[in-house]
């Protein structure tokens, strides 16, 4: 943290306050529920990759089993070739360079560490052959995101990124593929793909050491090539919930323990929870009800962890 606020005072423009919140890149432990969401919930999952800057976590909590599964890789090296812009403290321009771990598989699951399963998953719930399943809506964001207020609005961040993933590919502004907060199933081919013929756009992601409302959504790029192929399943019923930052603010509590009860439902086989120290200032034990969701932690071992939030991608078997 140290290091990011050094250079959050030498950045030379105003930075978006998506890009400031301090809790975008502390870590509170949601590594350790999303790799043991994984083994209760997908213990069919091989390798999997931890992409971290510096420091690795302390991941002792996890059982043995499951940590022989994990491999860690650094920034340096998936930027080979890119260092000049290291250090970063943006997931956007990290996430655009996770195909190019060494050694991962051409179908591979990505997970941000604020994502759990809650719900046993299948292979086939992510890749249907060779085809990615996404989970997500049509939208139109033809004329919602031209307000001045939007653009400065926190909440609303993520849908400039979706739209400027699908712009580079031709689709328009009224009719767009918006990802939900969930795992993403994705193929290293063809986002090598997609450097190869949008080499400029990548560089121009991976410059900013923070979040800007330039940047596309890597993800986003992903799967409007895929639909753009019609090499994709489209996932339109809800299976996920998504508990965002704000939630739950300046209301009755129980509206938001309501909500974390449901994600240990069948229905839902992913919880996406934004900011959890902010959640648990309206619910308290709100790390109790995401231990529920995920299917408890192996003999109730205590949680320690680095200071740094993580990016988990994870490869499938073949």
């Amino acid at each position: 943290m140290r290091k990011r606020n050094l250079y959050m005072e030498q950045a030379e423009a105003p930075l978006h306050e998506n890009a400031t919140n301090p809790h975008r890149w502390a870590c509170n432990d949601e590594i350790l529920y999303c790799l043991q969401s994984i083994e209760n919930h997908a213990p069919w999952v091989g390798q999997i990759w931890i992409v971290v800057d510096e420091e690795t976590p302390d991941l002792q909590a996890l059982s043995a089993k499951l940590r022989a599964k994990v491999k860690f890789v650094f920034h340096r090296e998936i930027f080979a070739g890119f260092t000049h812009f290291l250090p970063t403290f943006n997931s956007l321009a990290i996430e655009t360079m996770l195909w190019r771990i060494p050694g991962l598989s051409e179908r591979f699951m990505y997970f941000n560490d604020d994502v759990f399963l809650s719900a046993p998953l299948n292979p086939t719930d992510v890749f249907q052959g060779l085809a990615p399943v996404l989970r997500g809506q049509w939208v139109d964001y033809g004329a919602s995101l031209q307000s001045p207020l939007m653009r400065r609005d926190p909440a609303k961040f993520n849908h400039y990124m979706q739209r400027n993933a699908a712009r580079i590919l031709g689709f328009d502004d009224s009719r767009l593929f918006a990802a939900a907060h969930v795992v993403h199933p994705m193929r290293r081919s063809v986002m090598a793909r997609l450097f190869d013929r949008h080499t400029g756009a990548f560089v121009d992601n991976i410059r900013h050491r923070f979040r800007d409302l330039s940047q596309f959504l890597p993800q986003g790029l992903h799967n409007h090539a895929s639909i753009a192929a019609q090499d994709a399943v489209l996932m339109l019923t809800k299976d996920h919930l998504h508990i965002k930052s704000g939630q739950g603010r300046d209301r009755c509590p129980t509206e938001t323990v309501s909500l974390l009860g449901k994600a240990s439902k069948s229905a839902f086989k992913f919880l996406c929870v934004n900011d959890l120290p902010q959640l648990e200032l309206v619910v308290p034990e709100a790390r109790e009800w995401i231990s529920l969701a995920i299917g408890g932690f192996v003999e109730h071992q205590t949680l320690h962890i680095g200071p740094q939030r993580r990016l988990v991608p994870e490869s499938l078997p073949a």
